[in-house]
């Protein structure tokens, strides 16, 4: 993409003049014609004067990353199939686990209950009604040694979207390894762990922001000497675009985010270089196929010069954005759901053709319930037609050197570097989150995009436009509505088969340890899930230390 014609801009005016305006003047173009982030498209691209390959692309592999982080990319390897799963019991769970990995999946990823999810037991009285419901229930180390009875943890890595206790569930995993014989060096995975983008955009947090950060870095410090081969963050941008953000703003927020959590680890004393090789990324792909693939370059670019420019890392790792994505949940509608079978193709072909390291494809019924065994199937399927079938995994970075591609690229790097540099200015994110900058410009972008669909500027399919008349939602998936019983049951019997005085005496001394700055809690943790102390009572032992955070309320 070298231009070697000055007058090529004089030549698209006169093109634009005569040729174009020909047509144009008898058929004139369709109206607010811009990206999903709102952006106003030109008719037609020609090569900038201005690019730098070198600056702005390179080689994969290589520094910026703009093309990939890895020479090969899929040449090698396939990126990991992992769908998100978990509904129910843990017995329910492991089966669909079992079931996707004949099917064909590559990686496990783990859906958490809300109550889990916000460091409450099933029998608590603050659960009842939510036990099971959009993830699967886990209480003890009990639960998590049935959740993954018969799946060798050396064989599989394993993704928790987990993010308050996200410390309690690790050790659970940790532990679970223990008994099968796998040792903490060998086991692979991530944790979410991301605290910052509960407080913009999702809502699963337990305490405030201070003892919060803390959680994180004791996992950093922890798993960087003990866990090597673990992602410690899962620093995401896709629970900000699933609450109305433009393409820009995903990935300027996550970034702000990750910016956030290396300085405070570097602030308590941590080499940079010693954690941010184990940092990952997760997106979101959305309907607008090429903005997106455009998205996840400018981002790979980004990030490179900050590890780089701003904590001067040295080691090559640390300066790779290595990212999951999951295709938008929010872009699927109950209405005509075999449409949404067509989205998530298109979505599947954005994040692959951006570069992702792993994949969750959404399935056609998730607007209306949990997926059907058969609607997951084909979600999977999905992602094995486009590796082995669609020969866009055949070559490195396959849309490089579009003009359109690489000027959205750039456009997308420029503003999302505008929306850092002001959250820097602000003092960072944390203070940004206290003063509700990036909720609300969340929040306005939500309306914006609303408003559009609403007066029609914007068509989704079967919603606004080529409705029909359709008949009730038949044959979705439910979960047995006496599972907050049979969680209170199995509760019951691990509280009566563990030693309770040694339980007492871990959360004595998780209590002492959470009071000191000083002391990494991730060890005391682990001594207590060893014990089958609760996912409850270690967070409430933490709760009672740390407090509780409130949100609030930006209009």
């Amino acid at each position: 993409m070298v231009p070697d014609n000055k007058n090529l801009k004089n030549k698209k005016s006169i093109w634009e003049e005569t040729t174009l305006n020909k047509v144009t003047s008898r058929f004139p173009a369709r109206k607010n014609l811009v990206t999903g982030s709102d952006e106003e498209i030109d008719n037609l691209y020609i090569p900038d004067n201005n690019f730098s390959y070198d600056e702005k692309l390179g080689f994969p592999g290589e520094y910026p990353y703009t093309r990939g982080v890895q020479p090969t990319m899929y040449r090698g390897k396939f990126w990991t199939m992992r769908q998100y799963a978990g509904f129910g019991t843990a017995e329910e769970s492991n089966s669909r686990y079992k079931y996707l990995l004949e099917q064909g999946q590559t990686g496990l990823s783990i859906a958490f209950d809300l109550p889990t999810q916000i460091g409450y037991d099933s029998d608590d009285p603050i659960s009842a009604g939510e036990v099971g419901k959009v993830g699967v229930a886990i209480d003890s180390l009990k639960d998590m040694e049935t959740l993954f009875d018969g799946i060798p943890l050396d064989k599989v890595s394993t993704s928790m979207t987990i993010n308050a206790p996200a410390a309690v569930l690790l050790a659970m995993y940790i532990i679970v390894a223990e008994k099968q014989g796998v040792t903490k060096e060998q086991i692979r995975g991530t944790i979410q762990n991301d605290i910052l983008k509960e407080y913009i955009a999702r809502g699963t947090y337990i305490f405030p922001p201070a003892p919060s950060m803390r959680l994180i870095n004791n996992i950093f410090e922890y798993c960087s000497a003990e866990v090597p081969k673990w992602n410690t963050i899962s620093i995401s941008g896709y629970h900000i675009r699933e609450a109305g953000s433009t393409a820009i703003q995903e990935i300027a927020f996550t970034i702000a985010d990750g910016i956030e959590y290396v300085k405070n680890a570097i602030g308590v004393g941590l080499d940079v270089d010693q954690f941010a090789g184990r940092l990952s990324f997760f997106f979101n792909a959305h309907n607008d196929l090429l903005e997106e693939v455009a998205k996840y370059r400018a981002a790979r670019r980004i990030w490179a010069k900050v590890m780089k420019e701003k904590f001067s890392a040295k080691k090559e790792k640390s300066l790779m954005m290595r990212f999951h994505t999951q295709t938008a949940g929010s872009t699927l509608t109950a209405q005509q759901p075999d449409n949404n079978i067509v989205r998530v193709a298109i979505q599947t072909l954005a994040a692959v053709m951006g570069g992702t390291q792993s994949l969750h494809t959404n399935s056609r019924d998730e607007a209306l319930a949990l997926p059907t065994e058969q609607s997951v199937m084909v979600a999977l399927r999905t992602q094995q037609i486009v590796a082995h079938e669609s020969g866009v995994a055949n070559v490195v970075d396959p849309l490089a050197g579009s003009y359109y591609i690489e000027q959205l690229t750039d456009k997308i790097e420029e503003e999302a570097w505008n929306y850092i540099n002001r959250i820097e200015d602000m003092g960072g994110m944390v203070k940004a989150i206290e003063k509700g900058y990036v909720q609300k410009e969340i929040q306005d972008s939500a309306y914006k995009y609303q408003k559009s669909v609403e007066e029609g500027d914007r068509v989704v399919v079967g919603v606004n436009k080529f409705t029909i008349e359709e008949p009730a939602p038949s044959g979705l998936l439910k979960v047995n509505p006496e599972l907050q019983k049979i969680q209170e049951e199995n509760l019951k019997v691990v509280r009566s088969e563990r030693d309770n005085a040694k339980v007492e005496k871990c959360l004595a001394a998780l209590s002492e340890g959470a009071a000191k700055e000083d002391v990494n809690l991730m060890p005391l943790i682990i001594d207590s899930v060893r014990e089958y102390a609760t996912l409850g009572e270690i967070s409430n032992v933490l709760r009672e230390k740390f407090g509780e955070y409130r949100e609030s309320i930006v209009l």
